[in-house]
């Protein structure tokens, strides 16, 4: 009996030195390059979104042709895509790593929960959204071509000439359909990304110890 005593304790100092080496992995504050990085990836997909989302699209519908606009879009938003996913994934990483999950209160887990969805929304866009409105926006013009739409520039220009294509073109009517349901799939996605990234940056901020 008195031989066992030891192994256990020998034990238990086993299991307590396994617990605190397995927490110092993950505890600590980050090193100042670690937050440096954390912050320009952050506030990298806000300025990005913001960019893309509200200034270049509207700049740029109001100075080239509708076909022009489509296809400079459809060259932009791959590459804006993979940029928001990228950077979502490394703050999302990075935040995880420096903040336990068993540590966790509801303000982190609600911020880990926000990366991890701007992260899917970013995904859905340039894996099946995106590439799906492209593809249908391209038949489109195709057949926008064939009866001399698309050179106009402006949105509201011959705006009823591509209703009346619409209503005597059942192919037609139906990519516009196809395509209003993947584009507004693609503005929702970009939006719920726009609003986690937003709500994670104000979180950040108000956890600023100084300017």
């Amino acid at each position: 009996m008195a031989e066992e005593v030891p192994r256990l304790d020998l034990r238990l100092d086993s299991g307590v030195k396994n617990i605190k080496s397995d927490t110092m992995v993950t505890e600590g504050e980050p090193t100042d390059t670690i937050k440096v990085l954390y912050l320009l990836a952050l506030s990298f997909s806000w300025g990005l979104q913001v960019w893309v989302s509200f200034i270049a699209g509207f700049a740029l519908v109001r100075q080239v042709t509708l076909h022009t606009f489509g296809l400079v879009q459809s060259k932009l938003f791959p590459v804006y895509f993979h940029c928001l996913m990228g950077s979502s994934c490394f703050s999302l990483a990075m935040y995880a790593v420096y903040h336990p999950r068993e540590l966790l209160d509801w303000h982190e887990n609600l911020q880990i929960g926000l990366y991890f969805v701007a992260l899917v929304t970013a995904g859905l866009n340039a894996r099946w959204f995106g590439p799906a409105a492209t593809e249908i926006m391209f038949q489109m013009q195709e057949v926008e071509k064939e009866h001399g739409l698309g050179n106009q520039v402006g949105l509201t220009s011959q705006r009823e000439a591509y209703a009346k294509l619409k209503e005597q073109d059942p192919k037609y009517k139906a990519y516009r359909s196809t395509f209003g349901r993947y584009h507004g799939l693609s503005n929702l996605c970009n939006l719920i990304g726009f609003i986690c990234t937003t709500t994670n940056l104000i979180y950040t901020a108000m956890n600023l110890s100084t300017i």
